[in-house]
Parts: C-alpha cells; structure tokens; sequence
C-alpha cells in the first residue's frame, strides 16, 4: 500500500472555491477514473493551506492511474486550466507515504 499526502498552498481567499473545485470536480472526476481519495483536509491555522490524501496498491497501480487522469482530454482541457487561479503549483509538496505494521490505514 502507498499513499500520496499532498500539501497544497491556495491563493489568497481562493481556498474556499478550491475545496468546492476539489469536492465537485476534481474528488469525482479521479475517482471516476478509479483514484481512491483517503481524506480531504484545511488546515486549522493556515488559511490557505489545503491537504489531500490518496490510496494506491503499489507504484504501477500509482502510474496507471496517474496516466488514466493526467493525460485525459478531460483533465488537460477542462480541469487543469482552472487550477492556477486558485493554487501556487510552485509550492505544492508530495510526500509518498508506505503505512508501518501497526498503522490503522493499510
């Protein structure tokens, strides 16, 4: 099992129209392509700060979904355009995360 934690930083009062992008768009569009999403997240303190989680079996089961959503017709013309206006894609952070023995979520 892998998971991706994804650390987002929006554009100032942008966040809440990226939870709703993220909640109505982008969450359904991958999982419509077989993403499983682990957890959506704001930051308490930071309001600008948005956290997502996603699940994969293993690093082909990462690359074929990655290939299923990023190279789409859909996510280059419809969906991608929209994101810069909301988020700085210079500071996104990705850690890959492989869960230990007596993790809960494996």
């Amino acid at each position: 099992m892998l998971y991706e934690y994804r650390i987002y930083e929006c554009h100032p009062g942008k966040r809440d129209d990226w939870v709703v992008y993220m909640e109505n768009v982008i969450i359904p569009f991958q999982v419509s392509k077989g993403m499983v999403v682990a957890g959506s997240f704001i930051d308490e303190e930071d309001e600008n700060c948005y956290v997502w989680m996603r699940r994969f079996k293993d690093e082909a089961d990462r690359e074929a979904l990655y290939e299923a959503v990023y190279q789409s017709d859909g996510w280059l013309n419809e969906i991608a355009p929209k994101i810069t206006d909301m988020l700085n894609r210079e500071t996104i952070k990705v850690m890959r995360l492989v869960p230990t023995s007596k993790s809960v979520i494996q």
